[in-house]
């Protein structure tokens, strides 16, 4: 039985890590997996998903306007598909979202998600929160802050190395711009005292 899976972390988890494995392993057994991972973010290269530690795989694009439940539609008609795995999930728009569960529903095409599912600011992602509603099973991919605690929550870092307050949700970038720290950590860096 096929189902929408959310697997989300903070930055630098190693999600893009777990998807590239899970896609190895249906391709070792023979079974085609199709890869997603969003336009916006080309840090590994167009239409690559890549991980820190090296490994890498092509994936098709997707942008904030393609129908997902019509494209893996027409992907099926193209050829066999075990699973869909889709990188950068935090970028997906409600509907896309719903496009996918539908795709689970209707294709019976098992659906892996990877994201985000704070921003730096602590406020939900739109695809994560959509995410977090309709998903069959949720995995977090987890991390830990520099004390050793598990990492909720991730401050995006100025030109400086001090934590920003505000800024536009999405911004790319990596380890240059992003920490991910416990919430206490998190709160200290911003100064929040709530």
């Amino acid at each position: 039985m096929a189902k929408l899976y959310f697997h989300y972390s903070t930055m630098n988890a190693g999600k893009s890590t777990v998807l590239l494995q899970a896609a190895h392993n249906y391709r070792e057994r023979g079974m085609v997996p199709y890869l997603l991972t969003a336009q916006l973010d080309d840090r590994a290269g167009t239409g690559r998903i890549a991980s820190r530690i090296g490994i890498g795989a092509e994936a098709d694009m997707f942008s904030t306007t393609d129908d997902l439940f019509q494209r893996l539609s027409d992907r099926q008609v193209a050829g066999p598909v075990a699973c869909v795995f889709v990188d950068e999930a935090q970028f997906l728009t409600e509907d896309q979202v719903w496009q996918l569960a539908r795709a689970v529903d209707d294709l019976n095409l098992p659906v892996m998600c990877y994201g985000l599912r704070v921003d730096f600011l602590g406020k939900l992602f739109p695809g994560s929160a959509t995410l977090l509603a309709l998903a069959d099973e949720m995995r977090e991919v987890r991390t830990i802050c520099h004390c050793g605690k598990k990492a909720t929550m991730v401050i995006r870092r100025d030109a400086d190395g001090r934590a920003m307050a505000g800024g536009a949700q999405v911004q790319i970038g990596g380890n240059d711009t992003y920490v991910s720290l416990c919430r206490r950590h998190w709160r200290d860096a911003m100064g929040k005292e709530a």
